[in-house]
């Protein structure tokens, strides 16, 4: 419970307790003091809802996992420079600017990207994501350890809370491993979704096949899969 709650709710039982003892050691209980005994008792009693309704609108977050591994990149050697360039670009706005640990790009059968907390290295795409691949529609596995399918995602770091897998039309994926259990959010997926579309235009130009028809999307809501 944050500071302020802790004031409120203070405030209240100390509030509804004065408001008690007034009312035993009164020498009579006459109307004006009952009148005045009710209305200080509801307030105190408000006081005490908005301390646990603040609790409820200020949860807390859930704490950042100690991933293992070292923070790097790997980077696709024959990748042509403006494809590089906004591989750069995308992994460290997304590694900055969400709750991602880890940024891995799968593109028709090779890595080309993985940034962030390095895994094993050998990832290799599952049912999980040719389901994505198939729908065209952001997974997002809230709590990771939950999920019967997690064997996929075993090249990634150990331990990862949270994965949001973004199809890349039918033949890649973007697969983003967060810090913390339901870390990420309703923008979160929009902004992986935006950056989704663009590179899957990008590749399609680069290996010479036509983009797909197909829009991505990530209308599923986090924690199905």
């Amino acid at each position: 419970m944050s500071a302020p709650a802790r004031v409120v709710l203070a405030c209240g039982a100390t509030g509804l307790a004065l408001a008690v003892l007034n009312q035993m050691t009164a020498p009579s209980l006459e109307p004006p003091l009952e009148r005045a005994s009710v209305l200080a008792s509801i307030l105190a009693v408000l006081l005490l809802l908005v301390a646990l309704l603040w609790q409820r609108v200020e949860p807390v977050a859930p704490e950042r996992v100690a991933l293992e591994g070292r923070e790097g990149l790997r980077l696709s050697p024959d990748l042509e420079a403006a494809l590089a360039e906004e591989l750069g670009w995308g992994s460290t706005m997304l590694l900055t600017a969400t709750p991602a640990a880890v940024v891995l790009l799968h593109w028709r059968g090779h890595t080309l990207l993985e940034r962030g907390v390095l895994g094993s290295g050998d990832f290799l795409p599952g049912a999980i994501c040719a389901r994505s691949m198939a729908s065209g529609k952001a997974i997002s596995l809230v709590d990771l350890k939950l999920y019967p399918g997690r064997d996929e995602f075993s090249s990634l770091p150990a331990g990862l809370p949270a994965v949001v897998v973004q199809p890349l039309g039918t033949e890649g994926v973007l697969v983003l491993g967060g810090w913390s259990p339901r870390c990420f959010s309703r923008s979160d997926l929009v902004w992986v979704e935006g950056w989704a579309r663009r590179l899957t235009g990008e590749l399609a130009r680069v290996s010479g096949a036509a983009p797909p028809a197909a829009e991505v999307s990530s209308t599923a809501a986090p924690g199905t899969g």
